[in-house]
C-alpha cells in the first residue's frame, strides 16, 4: 500500500468555526487528497448544534458530536442528560461531548464543570455512544470522577487531544478508554508525551487535529485543518515504530470500534 493512498480519520474538528466560513468544499478535498476520509466535527455549545448538524448532513465523510465544553460550562444553560440523548436520534450523531475539566484558564468554574461532566457521563452511558473529553491541569478531578460515573454505568470514552500526565493516562487506560494523538504529539518538545502513547496500548490509539487549533509541523503556528491528521498520522507511526499504512489501518480499526455508529454508516463512500 502506498503512502497516497492510506485512510485515516480526524476523530476531532471544529468545522463550524469561523475559521472555516465559505471553506468547507475546498478543506473537504485538501482533507481527501491527503487520506483523510471522514472526520467528526464537535459542538462545544450546544445553541450551536443546528448549524453543526447541518454540516454533517451537507457533506457525507463529516460526523458531528455535541456537548458543553468547560470552558464554556459557566456561561451556557447546565445541559440535561434528556437533551443530550434526544440528540442521538440523528444518524450522525456519533459522541457525546467534548466535556471535561479544564482549570487552567477556567479553575474557577470547577464545580460548574464537574456537574456537567457527569451529566455528559451519564449520556454516554444511556446512548452507548463515546464519550469525548477535554482534561488540562485537572488530573486528579479528572480520574477520580470518570472512575466514578463508569462504576455508575459503564461507557466508552476518548481522551482527546492527550496531554496530560502518564498517571491520567494510565487511569484512562485501565477503564478501557482511548487517547487521542493530536499535533502536539508531532512538536519537537513533546518527547515526554510521546513516550506516554509510546506505552499504551496501540488499539487504544486515534488520530485528530483539533482545527483550527494546534496544528503539526510543518504547519505549526497556522491554522490547522483536517488534511494535517497526515502529519500527525506519520509522527504517530513513527513514535510506535510502525510502517505509516499499518499504524493508520490500526487507528482505522480504533476509531470504528469505539464511534461504531460512524462506521456503520450506510451512506459512507470509499475516498
Amino acid at each position: 500500500m502506498t503512502t497516497d493512498t492510506v485512510q485515516i480519520t480526524d476523530s476531532h474538528c471544529h468545522l463550524d468555526f469561523a475559521d472555516f466560513d465559505g471553506e468547507h468544499d475546498a478543506l473537504l478535498a485538501r482533507a481527501k487528497e491527503a487520506g483523510v476520509t471522514r472526520m467528526v466535527t464537535i459542538c462545544t455549545r450546544l445553541r450551536n448544534e443546528p448549524q453543526v448538524r447541518a454540516l454533517a448532513e451537507a457533506h457525507d465523510p463529516v460526523f458531528y458530536a455535541a456537548g458543553t465544553h468547560p470552558m464554556s460550562a459557566a456561561e451556557e444553560p447546565m445541559a440535561s442528560v434528556d437533551d443530550l440523548v434526544a440528540l442521538a436520534d440523528h444518524p450522525k450523531f456519533v459522541g457525546i461531548g467534548e466535556t471535561g475539566l479544564d482549570y487552567h484558564y477556567t479553575a474557577e468554574s470547577a464545580e460548574v464543570q464537574k456537574q456537567s461532566l457527569r451529566i455528559h457521563c451519564a449520556a454516554a452511558h444511556q446512548t452507548g455512544l463515546p464519550l469525548i473529553i477535554h482534561s488540562r491541569a485537572a488530573d486528579d478531578d479528572m480520574a477520580r470522577i470518570l472512575a466514578e460515573e463508569h462504576a455508575n454505568g459503564a461507557f466508552s470514552c476518548v481522551m482527546h487531544c492527550f496531554s496530560s500526565s502518564a498517571e491520567l493516562a494510565r487511569a484512562a487506560l485501565d477503564l478501557g478508554f482511548y487517547l487521542s494523538m493530536s499535533g502536539i504529539t508531532a512538536f519537537p518538545k513533546s518527547s515526554e508525551l510521546r513516550e506516554i502513547f509510546a506505552a499504551a496500548p496501540l488499539d487504544r490509539i486515534l488520530v485528530e487535529t483539533d482545527s483550527p487549533y494546534l496544528a503539526p509541523p510543518p504547519h505549526r503556528g497556522k491554522r490547522n485543518e483536517p488534511a494535517y491528521t497526515a502529519h500527525t498520522a506519520r509522527k504517530g507511526a513513527e513514535t510506535f515504530g510502525m510502517d505509516y499504512a499499518d499504524f493508520a489501518a490500526a487507528t482505522q480499526a480504533n476509531f470504528d470500534r469505539l464511534f461504531a455508529k460512524a462506521a456503520a454508516w450506510p451512506d459512507r463512500k470509499a475516498a
